[in-house]
This record gives structure tokens, sequence and C-alpha cells, in this order.
């Protein structure tokens, strides 16, 4: 019964790095979309984020006849209900790349205005901390799922540098106001990857250690809304 529940487990796992394959690619071709003003590329994305919903279903309807059929226990189960969460996460990150796609499409429409913000270096902080926390999920690597939660901190400081750099830009040209707001989307929900990041391997060390963390200062949730500034967050 065990080397059935072990061969369910092994096909999960190949599932999941399936899924996070689908979103990072995601994730990365809608930050290229809004660089490079490529609305055929943002479209593709939106009509690509069905398949990652389809991905998200397949991926609990495993997690589901696994621990109906198999019963697993301990770190077996810890195990399935992660794999259960890190879905959920996966299908989040999928919906942010599909949202950073929408306001692509909508800065392809402006090809007179500056592009004002380089994205690149805060989506390649989002995306390393993706590929680290499904690493530490594959590995079982507590050690690299701490140093990701750590990471989030300079994503943040991205989103409020462009905040500000931003906020500049709308006072000395109100008429391109839209424009900017749908910059600002772009960091906010990257900085939305990062924290999806976070909560990944905050289950992976539950399911390592049986510690939860999430409260416990490593990776805090932000409640924060679109219009509150992050130049007053602590």
């Amino acid at each position: 019964m065990k080397v059935h529940l072990d061969t369910e487990i092994d096909k999960l796992k190949r599932s999941i790095l399936i899924l996070s394959s689908m979103v990072e690619e995601a994730v990365r071709n809608a930050v290229v979309a809004v660089t490079e003003r490529d609305g055929e590329k943002a479209l593709r994305v939106i009509e690509n984020d069905n398949a990652i919903d389809r991905k998200e279903i397949e991926i609990e309807e495993e997690c589901l006849k696994i621990l109906a059929l198999h019963q697993p226990v301990a770190g077996d189960l810890r195990y399935v209900v992660t794999c259960m969460k890190v879905n959920n996460e996966l299908e989040r990150i999928g919906d942010l790349g599909e949202s950073i796609a929408k306001r692509a499409c909508f800065i392809a429409k402006h090809p007179g205005t500056e592009n004002v913000v380089d994205f690149k270096p805060m989506m390649d902080i989002a995306r390393n901390m993706l590929k680290g926390a499904l690493d530490s999920l594959i590995y079982m690597n507590e050690d690299l799922a701490r140093e990701v939660i750590n990471r989030d901190d300079s994503v943040d400081k991205f989103r409020r540098d462009i905040f500000k750099e931003l906020k500049k830009n709308i006072k000395k040209d109100p008429e391109k106001v839209s424009y900017y707001l749908n910059l600002m989307n772009v960091s906010r929900h990257l900085e939305r990857i990062a924290d999806c990041a976070t909560n990944i391997c905050e289950d992976i060390i539950y399911m390592i250690k049986g510690d939860i963390v999430r409260h416990n200062g490593l990776g805090n949730a932000k409640q924060e809304t679109f219009f509150d500034d992050p130049e007053q967050a602590d």
C-alpha cells in the first residue's frame, strides 16, 4: 500500500512542477509585454490562464484522491496538504500574471508614452523567489525556504521606490494618471507574487518541521490596499 502512495505522491510532485513552470512563464511573458508594449503577447498570457486553472483543478483532484484512497499520516499527510495549499498559491500567481497582462494591454495602447519604470530587477527577484520556493518543496530544504522568505523585503522596497517615482510623475503630468496607475498596478501584482512565494515557503516549513511560522515575524501578511501609500509602511 505504501508503494502505491509513494507512486501517487511522485505523480503529484511532477504535476506541481508542471504548474509552476506554466505560472512562471505567464509572469515572465506578462512583464515582457509591459516593458515591450506587446499587446499580442499580453493577450496570449490572458488566454493561457484557462490552462493554468484546469491544471490547478487537476492537482486538487489528485490530492483529494490520495487523501481518500490512501489515508496518509504524519509526513505524507503534511506533504499532501502542503501541496494543496501550494497549488492554490500557484493559481493565484497565475491570476496575478493575467492581471499584469491586462495592464500591458492598456499600456500597449499608449505608444507615445515614455517607459518610466524598469520592472526587470523586481521581476527577477519575484521569479527567483518562486523558483526557490518550488525547489525547497522538491528537495525538502527548510533553509532555502527561510532564505526565500527573507528576500521578500527587497521586493517590498522595489514597490515603494516605484510608487515614489510614479507619484512624482503623476504630479508632473496628471493627464497621464491612468497610465501611471496601471504601472503602479504592475508593481503591486509583482509584490503579491513575492508574497505568494513567501506563503508557499511558510507552508513548506510547516511540512518539514511541523512549525507554523506564518504569524511569528517570518513573512508578515500585508493588509494594505492599492491606494495605501507604501511610504507610510513600517
